[in-house]
């Protein structure tokens, strides 16, 4: 495919690869989940590819940034989606990420390019990461949910099947392709505070990572972010301070959350032993 720029090959052949997705977009309140990708990579993520942006936007909504470069350049930035790759020596699978920013136009060409991706990188599996606006105190876990249309993984992971209808976006999108090749496919999403919804969110981003490595067992590193987390919360404090209202409302907010005290996806480190046996019974497959 034309839109996808191969610029080099992993360092090796990966090992049953995971690949974990997010964009900038309807599915990204508070930037959590795209922060959480930037943070997993790291800085030793080697850069495959990108998706060619110029046929996916439309530059008058998102317009590309002008930077002045050495020798005082003019270089233009445009709207990045890009391919890279951890190999995880000391680890029996290693990951694949794709970032950047959701697309104007052209889905279904954007979610081919998606699909070469997981093809030509032999990916076992596809990880989805978002945010979402709720009701829910910000002095609190975020509540993780997930979902998938896979039985056997539903059935390890104590997964719903997805419920949401309405309006999505490329995430919807890549989920329904993903769904018709019979490629297995999660999808976490964090619950931001609606009253302070606005990014960064690193207690969102912290929480998403946190809870993918108890399920999969591979490090993500989200103790990095307990500082981030630690700030943020005590500046949303300081804001409400003079706010009596919205001091009762999150109190409001902290009963109900301590009432129900559940999580649709359960914590138990069994998790990551169940998710590594299903990933091995469908490593050798063939492909479809």
């Amino acid at each position: 495919m034309e839109q996808l720029l191969w610029h080099r090959d992993p360092p090796r052949l990966l090992r049953s690869p995971i690949l974990v997705t997010a964009w900038d977009g309807w599915f990204d309140v508070g930037g959590a989940a795209t922060a959480a990708v930037e943070a997993m990579r790291g800085p030793q993520a080697t850069h495959l590819a990108s998706i060619d942006a110029d046929e996916f936007f439309d530059f008058n909504e998102h317009r590309p940034n002008l930077r002045i470069g050495p020798e005082g350049r003019r270089i233009v930035e445009w709207p990045a989606n890009d391919v890279h790759c951890l190999a995880l020596d000391d680890r029996q699978r290693d990951l694949v990420f794709i970032e950047g920013v959701e697309p104007h136009l052209r889905w279904r060409t954007f979610v081919d390019a998606v699909v070469e991706v997981i093809e030509r990188l032999d990916v076992k599996l596809v990880v989805t990461l978002g945010a979402m606006i709720a009701e829910v105190p910000h002095t609190r876990p975020p509540t993780i949910t997930g979902s998938t249309t896979d039985a056997e993984l539903g059935k390890l992971l104590r997964l719903n099947l997805p419920s949401y209808q309405g309006p999505t976006g490329i995430v919807g999108a890549l989920h329904q392709r993903l769904d018709a090749a019979k490629i297995p496919a999660v999808s976490l999403r964090a619950s931001v505070p609606h009253y302070v919804s606005g990014a960064p969110n690193p207690k969102a981003s912290r929480a998403l990572l946190e809870r993918f490595e108890r399920v999969t067992g591979l490090p993500t590193h989200w103790a990095k972010l307990d500082k981030e987390t630690f700030d943020w919360e005590a500046q949303v404090n300081e804001a409400m301070t003079e706010n009596d209202e919205i001091i009762q409302y999150v109190r409001a907010l902290e009963q109900r959350y301590d009432t129900q005290a559940e999580s649709s996806l359960p914590t138990s480190e069994d998790l990551a032993a169940e998710f590594e046996r299903f990933l091995r019974q469908h490593d050798n497959d063939p492909p479809n």
